[in-house]
C-alpha cells in the first residue's frame, strides 16, 4: 500500500497504472473522477446504494451498500490502493477505522471541516480569510440574540447536511420567524448575515498534500439556489485574482490538500472577496475546465491523490457551462441538432427529476457573455418550471 506522509492526509508515494482508486460515492462527480483515472491507466471501483449508479457504469466495479455501511467500506477498501470521495456526507468515523488497510489522502480533517458550518466558518476565519458576518445558534433564545447582532435580513442554515438551498431559511424580517424551526427540533445551526456582493464567484485549487495549483476565478449564477451557469474566466482585476489566488492556497495549506478542493466566493461591490463555502472535492462550477483548460479539475484531483506531479493548469479558451436539470433535458436534446458548439455531458441518471442535475452543456467562446444571452436565448433554460 502507499504511504502516507501524515498520519491524517497528505501526499503519496506515486500510484502506477493498474492500481485501483475506490470512490465512495457514485453520483456525477465521482464518474468524472473514474473517467479521468481510467485514461491514467488507474482501476476503479464504487461504493454507492444505487445499482448501475453514474460512476458504476464507468467504473471496473460496484460495491451497492450505504454510505455508513462500515463492512461495504473495508470491502471497497480491501480492494483499493487508495480511496476518495466525491462529496460531503461520508461518514468521516467509517473512513478513519480502515486508515490501516489503504491510503486515503485527502484525509478526514477535510471531510469533518465541510461537513459543519460553524467549524468551516471557524477554520476560515481562524486563517485570516473573511467570511460574511455568523453566529451559531442552537436554540429560538440565541438565535434572538444572533439577530439582534447581525440583523435582518440574514439566513438561518442547519450547521450540517445541507446543499442546494435544503436546510435553510431565509430570514428578511420578523414575519419570517414562523418558518423557524420549533424549540424542540431546533438543530445546532448557523446565521449569516447577508453580504452587499455584486455577483458570486468561485476558485479551484488541487495539490498533492505539498504542492498546490489553481484554476481561474470564474462567475456563478444560481436559480432557487442551485448552479444555473459559470462565465469563465471571472471579469476580475489582477488584484483580486491575486487576492482569490493568495486565500485558495492558504487554505489548502492549512489542510495539507491531497486532491481537488472548491471555493465559493462573494465578490463584494467594493472590490472584495469573501469566503461562502467550501467543498473537499471537485465542483459544478468547475465542470467548464473539461473542455477549456489544459488539465481539468478531475485531471488534478486524481493526480493530487494517486501523489503524481501536478502542473499549473492553463486557460485554453473562455467559457460557458449550463447545468441541464430535469426540466430541460427535453429542450436540450431537442436543440442539440443546432448547436455543435455544445460540448454535451450527461450524467446516465435513471430518473429524470425537476431540479436534478442530468447533465451539463459547455461553449468555448470568445465572448462568455455573449454566449451566455445566446443560451439563454434557446428557450431551454425558461418556463414556470425554472423559476
Amino acid at each position: 500500500m502507499p504511504s502516507l506522509s501524515d498520519e491524517t492526509n497528505g501526499a503519496l508515494a506515486a500510484l502506477e497504472p493498474g492500481m485501483t482508486i475506490g470512490i465512495v460515492g457514485g453520483g456525477q462527480l465521482g464518474r468524472m473522477m473514474a473517467l479521468s483515472a481510467k485514461y491514467m491507466g488507474f482501476r476503479v471501483g464504487v461504493l454507492d446504494p444505487t445499482d448501475d449508479c453514474p460512476t458504476a457504469q464507468v467504473a471496473d466495479f460496484q460495491i451497492v451498500a450505504d454510505y455508513d455501511d462500515t463492512a461495504a467500506i473495508r470491502a471497497l477498501a480491501d480492494h483499493s490502493d487508495v480511496l476518495t470521495y466525491e462529496f460531503e456526507n461520508v461518514d468521516a468515523d467509517a473512513l478513519d477505522a480502515v486508515r490501516d488497510r489503504v491510503a486515503i489522502p485527502q484525509g478526514t480533517d477535510l471531510l469533518r471541516v465541510t461537513q459543519n458550518r460553524i467549524a468551516e466558518k471557524t477554520f476560515i476565519n481562524d486563517h485570516g480569510i473573511g467570511t460574511a458576518p455568523w453566529r451559531a445558534v442552537q436554540s429560538r433564545d440565541e438565535l434572538d440574540a444572533a439577530l439582534a447582532e447581525i440583523g435582518y435580513p440574514a439566513v438561518l442554515k442547519t450547521s450540517e447536511g445541507g446543499y442546494d438551498g435544503h436546510g435553510q431559511i431565509v430570514l428578511r424580517s420578523e414575519t419570517d420567524l414562523a418558518q423557524v424551526w420549533p424549540a424542540d427540533e431546533f438543530p445546532q445551526a448557523i446565521l449569516e448575515g447577508f453580504v452587499d456582493f455584486a455577483y458570486e464567484a468561485s476558485i479551484l485549487v488541487s495539490g498533492d498534500g505539498e504542492h498546490y495549483v489553481t484554476f481561474p476565478v470564474v462567475r456563478n449564477i444560481h436559480r432557487n439556489n442551485i448552479l444555473h451557469m459559470t462565465l469563465a474566466p471571472a471579469e476580475v482585476g489582477t488584484a483580486l485574482e491575486e487576492s482569490a489566488r493568495a486565500l485558495a492556497i492558504e487554505l489548502a495549506r492549512g489542510f495539507k490538500l491531497a486532491g481537488t478542493l472548491a471555493i465559493e466566493l462573494f465578490v463584494t461591490n467594493d472590490g472584495g472577496v469573501l469566503v461562502n463555502e467550501l467543498a473537499p472535492r471537485p465542483h459544478n462550477s468547475g465542470h467548464y475546465t473539461i473542455e477549456a483548460c489544459s488539465s481539468d479539475q478531475f485531471d488534478t484531483h486524481i493526480r493530487g491523490i494517486a501523489g503524481w506531479p501536478l502542473e499549473q493548469p492553463r486557460l485554453l479558451s473562455p467559457a460557458v457551462m449550463v447545468n441541464v436539470l430535469g426540466q430541460h433535458v427535453a429542450p436540450t436534446r431537442a436543440a442539440r441538432a443546432s448547436h455543435p458548439e455544445w460540448h454535451m455531458h450527461d450524467y446516465g441518471k435513471a430518473q429524470v427529476k425537476h431540479n436534478r442535475k442530468m447533465g451539463h452543456i459547455t461553449v468555448l467562446t470568445d465572448d462568455p457573455a455573449r454566449t451566455a444571452a445566446d443560451l439563454e436565448a434557446t428557450g431551454c433554460w425558461s418556463g414556470e418550471s425554472d423559476q
